[in-house]
């Protein structure tokens, strides 16, 4: 098997958003970003794959020196054997791909975070490096559109958490803030026993409440001269913010399963983005 037929299959078979946005892409774009996605799915697999936190901190070591193999010239793993002919071209450094190791890192040291600052820090480093690097591969033009990649980045992971909250308790994992959590009167056994009420859906509501303030100020952040490139941005935005409408009209009924959109929905919605222009 080849890189590139490696990192497409690692792509493909996570179901993401991500991934319909990227089939819109020109060949070499779409190239670029699917092996920076599929790199960051190996370092995220180790997080919630491996059992052993001192393994899983092995693990995320060999990925550091392999980072630094890669920009020496020598890299061995396929993911990283496939993105290293992008590199140059869209400005994706070594510090872009430690920043999403960090970030994992967090999640084996870390498992509540007390405010939501902190909470920021994490989806920085896990969310928003990510962005950034996409927006590269896009064709970013403005220095703004950064600001605008790091906020939309942010949002996705706020969704993300929202979603997640079940699965997330499983694990043992809390991400909405304590001081939050004190404010709406949840306790984070509640969570932890996955038990839904309405203090936890008041919570929920605030948390979406700020999700959808970041889609507003990273659409707004984003110049006109690249709304064409950013395209793919957009369709993410687009199949996310219709996600986290989803939970809201589901009364957030997220501690016993994941919602979720069908592949079939999120090609429309990215597709809708495409030709229309229309989110």
């Amino acid at each position: 098997m080849t890189p590139e037929t490696y990192v497409q299959q690692k792509a493909a078979a996570s179901g993401s958003s991500f991934y319909y946005a990227f089939l819109f892409l020109p060949k070499p774009r779409r190239a670029a970003i699917t092996a920076f996605y599929a790199y960051c799915r190996e370092v995220d697999d180790v997080v919630d794959e491996v059992s052993d936190p001192g393994v899983a901190q092995t693990k995320l070591a060999w990925w550091e020196a392999e980072v630094s193999r890669a920009y020496a010239g020598q890299p061995t793993h396929p993911v990283l054997q496939a993105l290293m002919p992008h590199t140059a071209v869209y400005g994706i450094e070594a510090r872009h791909l430690l920043a999403v190791i960090e970030g994992c890192q967090m999640d084996l040291q870390q498992t509540r975070y007390l405010d939501y600052p902190a909470l920021q820090r994490y989806c920085h480093l896990v969310a928003g490096v990510v962005g950034e690097v996409a927006a590269r591969i896009f064709g970013q033009t403005q220095e703004q559109t950064t600001r605008y990649a790091h906020t939309l980045g942010l949002a996705f992971q706020l969704t993300n958490i929202i979603r997640d909250v079940g699965e997330d308790a499983l694990r043992g994992r809390i991400y909405l803030p304590v001081n939050e959590l004190q404010q709406f009167d949840v306790k984070a056994h509640e969570l932890l026993k996955r038990q839904h009420s309405e203090r936890f859906v008041a919570l929920m509501k605030f948390q979406t409440e700020r999700a959808h303030k970041l889609y507003d100020e990273a659409l707004a952040l984003l110049p006109e001269a690249d709304r064409r490139t950013q395209k793919p941005g957009l369709m993410m935005a687009s199949i996310y913010r219709t996600l986290l409408r989803e939970i809201e009209r589901d009364n957030f009924q997220v501690l016993h399963q994941r919602i979720s959109l069908t592949p079939l929905r999120k090609l429309w919605l990215a597709w809708r983005v495409q030709a229309l222009g229309k989110m």
